[in-house]
């Protein structure tokens, strides 16, 4: 079965790719979202990240105390290295899992991931998708969404690697800039990775 990376930058819109890819019946495997969940549910992690941030890393609840976390690594690289090294390999291995769990019949499946590139994760995959959106695009639709300064969607944006960069790294391009249909560009991609598995 192909493995197909997918990623873009804050406010690209490769969520709602990831949804069209789904509607045709292709499984996501959604990085972010597992790691959230794995940070809290696997013990090795937990004890990991509160051996490197400490108790206060964790509510009496069990959640992850979030804004301890960020306040100590959004502005320290060395911090936010350590907090990648910890959680990125728990959730290469959830992919690898998660994988099993497809049935033989499925042509390809797809890694959601933001940082899919920056981790390292694309080379798990077989192939990778960039989501692009114009930059003044990408700033207000998170505005829109997060009720955020524009200063505010820079600052996240700057925490990863530009559209150029990553164009450079990509296998596929999907351009979310309202000039060409997305579902249309989905479909031709479709097609195309069903044929490369023929």
């Amino acid at each position: 079965m192909i493995k197909i990376g997918i990623t873009g930058g804050i406010g690209s819109g490769k969520t709602m790719v990831c949804s069209i890819f789904e509607q045709l019946g292709i499984p996501v495997f959604y990085a972010d979202t597992v790691a959230k969940e794995i940070m809290i549910t696997d013990p090795i992690l937990r004890e990991g990240i509160i051996a490197a941030f400490g108790v206060e890393s964790y509510e009496l609840s069990g959640k992850l105390n979030n804004k301890h976390i960020a306040q100590i690594v959004f502005n320290n690289k060395v911090e936010l290295e350590k907090l990648n090294a910890l959680v990125h390999p728990a959730v290469f291995s959830a992919f690898e899992s998660w994988q099993q769990t497809i049935p033989a019949e499925v042509p390809y499946n797809l890694k959601e991931a933001a940082l899919l590139f920056e981790s390292g994760s694309y080379k798990m995959c077989d192939h990778s998708i960039l989501v692009t959106a114009p930059k003044a695009v990408k700033i207000q639709r998170v505005m829109d969404r997060d009720g955020v300064t524009a200063e505010q969607v820079e600052a996240r944006m700057d925490k990863q690697l530009s559209d150029e960069e990553k164009n450079k790294m990509a296998d596929f391009l999907i351009t979310n800039d309202e000039s060409r249909s997305v579902i249309l560009q989905v479909l031709e991609l479709h097609h195309q990775f069903i044929n490369l598995t023929k």
